[in-house]
């Protein structure tokens, strides 16, 4: 009854992941179809999130227990609201800025993942995660390169890419593991 259990939950979380992958495909088939727009709107909702964070560090500034700690977050909370703001009224150059900042992410995310490919490469769909490493790694490569020049279409289209083969990845490495599960007694 514990196994059978423990097989229902394993097979439920992995229903969820791969329902994760499959929002990821969708997202990125999405970026890729609308690349203008979708990037403008990326630069837009990490304004807001920027504006929230600044209003969220003046909102516990008075808890944080010292003169010196409420005066660290209320400048903090300042730069937050000015940046995010002044990202907001110009959402193309924020864009830009975005672009290079995504270029250094996906730089680190392809190394890291390329890394934690080599102690799991015996398991089931490992490889997956090398795939998924290098391709990010390229595309890291490709924003660094031409950064600024092509950053307007270039984010929505390599975050498309980029959630499109995350989807796939984990779709395929999911898959692997319920089947894996499956044929286990």
């Amino acid at each position: 009854m514990a196994a059978n259990t423990f097989g229902n939950t394993l097979k439920r979380v992995t229903g969820l992941a791969i329902a994760w992958a499959v929002i990821l495909i969708i997202c990125g088939i999405i970026s890729l179809a609308l690349p203008v727009f979708a990037g403008i709107s990326m630069a837009i909702v990490l304004s807001i999130l920027i504006i929230i964070a600044g209003i969220v560090h003046l909102t516990t500034g008075p808890i944080s227990g010292s003169f010196g700690g409420y005066l660290w977050r209320t400048l903090i909370g300042i730069v937050y609201i000015i940046g995010g703001v002044w990202m907001f009224i110009h959402p193309v150059l924020g864009l830009i800025s975005f672009t290079f900042v995504l270029g250094i992410i996906f730089l680190i995310e392809g190394i890291f993942a390329i890394i934690s490919f080599f102690p799991a490469r015996k398991t089931t769909g490992s490889t997956w995660l090398l795939f998924d490493g290098v391709i990010t790694l390229l595309l890291a490569l490709l924003i660094l390169a031409h950064w600024p020049s092509s950053a307007a279409w270039a984010i929505a289209t390599i975050v498309g890419v980029n959630l499109l083969i995350s989807g796939i990845t984990r779709l395929m490495a999911l898959l692997a593991l319920r089947r894996a599960l499956t044929a286990t007694p």
